[in-house]
């Protein structure tokens, strides 16, 4: 058997879950498969000293940075920790990480591999809310703040907190095949895997909550109706509004264009529906206002970069 070695960086104020997550998927690949080799699991420190969590948690690391051998895997977690980072660390990383067979972040963790110029030139996702500051400071790294996470290459980065669970099954199905990666995810209770594009979170989350009435009515009606009438002039009319003067407001008061809102809010309609009903493409396309399968698919081409076909058999496998 290949035994495959999982270095995992501690720093104070870490994000535990970014930490214990995957290692639950390694560690519970190596025990549920009955191979104890699978995943040799290390902890390390820049001094070996213990971190505390940003959520309280002490955790005990294994040895020093300096000590640890080079790794398989070596997995940087993210937390508040990040913000103002040790210069040892990032110095530990940036003369360190390509010594790993793969690099993989979680979270916030993506930005001390940039910090560390470990990204430069290639594409990356961290946690929604870090989105804007990894690609403000770090115009180098192709910043895609949508999907869960995101491969390139050796190196593997992904979105907040329980994201880093989906990458490591993702990895385990990549080491062990299929049937490790589902032994583990029934034991943890959670799916096989979301598929590394699927958005962080919905679109009505991710948007603002428009102040008045009247735009909060209409930001509940598109959700209830994407496949209606959801033109500019059409909204506008219900909120009783100029065409103009509700393009304007609702953009003020949500963060986004009534036309970019109603896009995402069809596309996640879509994905529902090609995830959880058996409903044909030609059905789903229509029911989430794009009218033919071809618009729906240039929109998840676009936006997920993936075909509504694939999308569904990643994430729907049980579907024909």
């Amino acid at each position: 058997m290949t035994e495959r070695s999982v270095l995992v960086v501690l720093f104070d104020d870490v994000q535990s879950l970014d930490v214990t997550g995957p290692v639950e998927v390694f560690s519970g690949a190596a025990r549920f498969t009955g191979d104890p080799d699978a995943y040799r699991i290390r902890t390390a420190s820049l001094d070996g000293g213990p971190v505390r969590t940003s959520s309280g948690l002490t955790l005990v690391p294994d040895t020093t940075l300096d000590a640890a051998a080079a790794p398989h895997t070596l997995l940087v977690p993210g937390g508040a920790g990040t913000r103002s980072p040790d210069p040892r660390l990032i110095a530990w990383l940036r003369e360190n990480a390509d010594r790993a067979g793969r690099l993989v972040s979680v979270c916030t963790g993506a930005l001390l591999l940039a910090e560390a110029g470990l990204l430069d030139g290639r594409r990356a996702t961290t946690h929604w809310a870090a989105a804007d500051r990894l690609s403000r400071m770090y115009p180098a790294v192709d910043v895609a703040p949508d999907p869960i996470f995101v491969r390139d290459g050796r190196v593997s980065t992904s979105a907040g907190v329980t994201s880093g669970i989906d990458l490591a099954l993702a990895l385990v199905e990549e080491d062990l095949g299929r049937e490790a990666a589902l032994t583990v995810a029934r034991h943890l209770v959670v799916f096989l895997r979301r598929p590394g594009n699927q958005a962080q979170f919905s679109v009505r989350l991710a948007a603002q909550t428009a102040q008045r009435g009247p735009l909060r009515d209409v930001q509940t009606w598109i959700g209830e109706h994407p496949g209606g009438d959801l033109s500019v002039e059409s909204l506008a009319e219900r909120a009783r509004l100029s065409p103009r003067h509700f393009a304007r407001a609702f953009r003020a008061e949500t963060g986004t264009t009534p036309g970019r809102y109603v896009d995402r809010v069809r596309l996640e309609h879509a994905r529902m529906l090609l995830e959880d009903s058996a409903d044909g493409v030609e059905e789903i396309s229509r029911a989430s206002g794009y009218g033919t399968p071809e618009a729906m698919r240039r929109a998840f081409v676009k936006t997920l970069g993936t075909s509504p076909a694939e999308y569904r058999h990643r994430f729907h496998p049980t579907h024909p």
